[in-house]
């Protein structure tokens, strides 16, 4: 092991520490600026790259760390990838997927070689163009709330065949490098071979996977240990790749088919949760590393050049995905934003590029330029994607107004219903008695847990179950919750529930949120959440005991409707008011439906009711017999109450005689 001398530093530690300030850097203002995070990173590369500033010049590290970012983004497309959902879309992706990507290779290819270019330098630029950027046009789809509609059904599904070709693509482009167009018959026996190979690796792959993999990962899983988990599929993902590697076949297909094999487990949506923000971090550095490689030198001294090539471009997308899109029967106006939205260059690209570098090739036979200008294109049409995307979409909205109403297609995606689906965090005695109740009324449950022993029981009860941790926004994702009109978590602890509250209203503002702590709840920690109803357990344990005892000693008396014990009050006073002592305001559970003193002296006859807005203790008032608010404010040194009656908005101090209203 190698030690450090004082004050000194590791070489690579200064060019990391760079890239990932400028990264974050350039990436929150990006976000600010309303740009996709991956154009930040790029801008980020060009700006500490060695042609400009020369923050890094030794891309090395850099570079080793951009292969594990491709390594694992594929992984991960392999994971989201899954027959069932193919089955979903099998024509979208098939059908129109393919024909996109043959056209557009295509009409690019005819170009190319119009204005000079051999073949093999066409075919490969074709390819270049073909693909999109998966990473971007989902982020654009997910802000413009179109992922489940027709534009974002049709775009996912060409997404998904470009991905997939991408694993074709890597195979084909060394060898279109190999041959010099006269030995033809030789480049097309390395490619047969190749695939050969492929085929051969990809069925070997698949059969152990199948075998080895599931119980391999069950048992794992029921470690419940998250980093444990997370080291087996990252060893999974990095270690497949390496064997295909061996074997004369491309990481990039052994990291996909590692992820296809996740796919068809049953912890697939654990895995992808676990391995996500790692995926995030190298992805990161691979669009740094690529923004590094741009002069702008070169881009000032062809601007006019990139600005051609970026039209045209558009204008081949544009034509080839539309007639794909409408030859599935995709509406038209569904078509043409869906063309808008593909109109750029994918990240995949610059994976083909360094294998086509690799193999003498170079972008429409631009010679040394071709990289640059390459990539300058790139991030250009990645910059612009969300202003093509917008004028896609009014484009559309403009067609569908002139159409004839009789002729107005109607896609069976547009506008997903509501389902009202429950979605239950963790599975437990409660958790298993709520989703029986909400079955029992026909309202679907979904439930998420980690651990595979209750995932059985949950599956055994008929709900539907999905593996993963629910911190995690991909498993979130995953149990629908989208499409959640309820989401409860009743089997964590004060703490854990407060951060899963937390996470839930980040990503569905308009979800319900009840909660049940295993230990005592704190509003304090809870309300602030957003949880809407909060169960205290000790509460709730005792109140029906109470009731059992004193219907047994024949002293059962009728309690209040109100206030609802399970509703926080969060009284947010006047700052205008007088009163001195509105800093002793917390939010609070109401202990009781009605005033407990009351009712254990067998009387309710109070006139009003009152809730402590530093306990949550429920008295009456000092217009009813017993004036228990007053005493309780007097006793334990608690000036504020809230009147609990309903539709009122105000509280009392009894030490300045003052009332408080409660901000608008």
């Amino acid at each position: 092991m190698m030690v450090l001398a004082a004050g000194e530093s590791p070489a690579y530690l200064g060019p990391v520490v760079a890239l990932l300030v400028a990264a974050g850097l350039v990436g929150y203002i990006s976000i600010r600026l309303r740009i996709v995070p991956i154009v930040g990173f790029l801008l980020a590369g060009v700006l500490i790259g060695p042609h400009q500033l020369g923050l890094v010049d030794n891309t090395e590290t850099v570079e080793a760390a951009a292969d594990i970012g491709v390594m694992l983004l594929l992984f991960t497309i392999g994971v989201e990838f899954s027959l069932g959902r193919l089955a979903e879309i099998k024509t979208l992706v098939l059908v129109g997927g393919g024909l996109q990507v043959l056209l557009t290779t295509g009409i690019t290819a005819a170009l190319v070689m119009a204005f000079g270019g051999d073949w093999n330098t066409a075919l490969f630029t074709g390819m270049l163009v073909a693909l999109s950027s998966t990473a971007i046009v989902l982020k654009v789809l997910a802000a413009t709330g179109r992922s489940t509609q027709a534009v974002g059904q049709s775009a996912l599904g060409v997404l998904i065949f470009q991905d997939l070709a991408v694993v074709l693509m890597v195979l084909i482009v060394p060898l279109l490098g190999a041959g010099d167009g006269t030995e033809g018959g030789s480049g097309l026996g390395d490619l047969v071979t190749a695939l050969g190979t492929a085929a051969v690796v990809l069925v070997l792959v698949l059969v152990i996977a199948r075998k080895i993999m599931p119980p391999l990962l069950e048992r794992v899983a029921r470690t419940c240990s998250p980093e444990v988990f997370l080291l087996t599929v990252v060893a999974l993902g990095l270690g497949t790749a390496y064997l295909t590697s061996l074997a004369g076949v491309s990481v990039a297909l052994g990291a996909f088919l590692a992820g296809l094999v996740v796919s068809e487990s049953r912890h697939s949506a654990h895995a992808l949760g676990e391995i996500l923000p790692l995926q995030i971090l190298f992805s990161a550095v691979f669009f740094v590393s690529i923004g590094m490689l741009l002069d702008l030198g070169v881009l000032l001294s062809l601007w006019w050049l990139v600005l051609l090539l970026a039209i045209a471009v558009i204008a081949i997308k544009l034509i080839a995905t539309y007639v794909a899109l409408r030859a599935v029967r995709v509406a038209a106006p569904s078509a043409l934003a869906g063309a808008f939205l593909l109109a750029q260059i994918g990240e995949f690209s610059f994976v083909l590029q360094r294998s086509g570098s690799s193999a003498g090739l170079e972008p429409a036979g631009l010679g040394a330029d071709g990289e640059q200008i390459l990539i300058a294109v790139t991030v250009a049409l990645m910059v612009i994607t969300p202003l093509l995307s917008t004028a896609g979409e009014r484009l559309g909205t403009l067609l569908q107004a002139r159409a004839p109403r009789a002729h107005a297609p109607v896609a069976p995606e547009d506008g997903l219903a509501h389902d009202g689906r429950a979605l239950i965090l963790g599975w437990g005695p409660v958790a298993a008695e709520v989703a029986a109740t909400l079955a029992a009324r026909r309202i679907p449950v979904t439930v998420t847990t980690l651990s595979p022993d209750l995932a059985e029981q949950a599956e055994s009860a008929g709900h539907h179950v999905v593996r993963g941790d629910p911190h995690r926004h991909t498993v979130l994702e995953e149990a629908g919750l989208d499409s959640a009109c309820l989401v409860v978590i009743c089997e964590n602890s004060s703490s854990d529930t407060g951060h899963l509250a937390t996470v839930i209203r980040q990503f569905a503002p308009a979800a319900a949120i009840v909660v049940r702590p295993i230990d005592a709840a704190d509003p304090a920690e809870l309300v602030p959440t957003g949880a809407d109803r909060i169960v205290d357990t000790p509460r709730a344990a005792a109140a029906p005991l109470v009731a059992a005892i004193l219907d047994r000693m024949g002293l059962t008396e009728p309690g209040a409707a109100y206030p609802d014990p399970t509703v926080p009050l969060a009284f947010e006073p006047d700052p205008s008011s007088p009163c001195h002592h509105t800093s002793t305001i917390a939010p609070v559970l109401p202990t009781s439906a009605g005033c407990l003193e009351c009712l254990r002296l067998g009387e309710r006859d109070w006139v009003h009711l009152r809730t402590c807005l530093a306990c949550g203790h429920v008295g009456c008032c000092d217009s009813s017999p017993g004036k228990h608010a007053a005493a309780h404010a007097e006793q334990q040194d608690h000036p504020i109450a809230a009147s609990a009656e309903p539709g009122e908005q105000w509280a009392w101090c009894y030490l300045d005689q003052t009332e408080i209203g409660r901000a608008r």
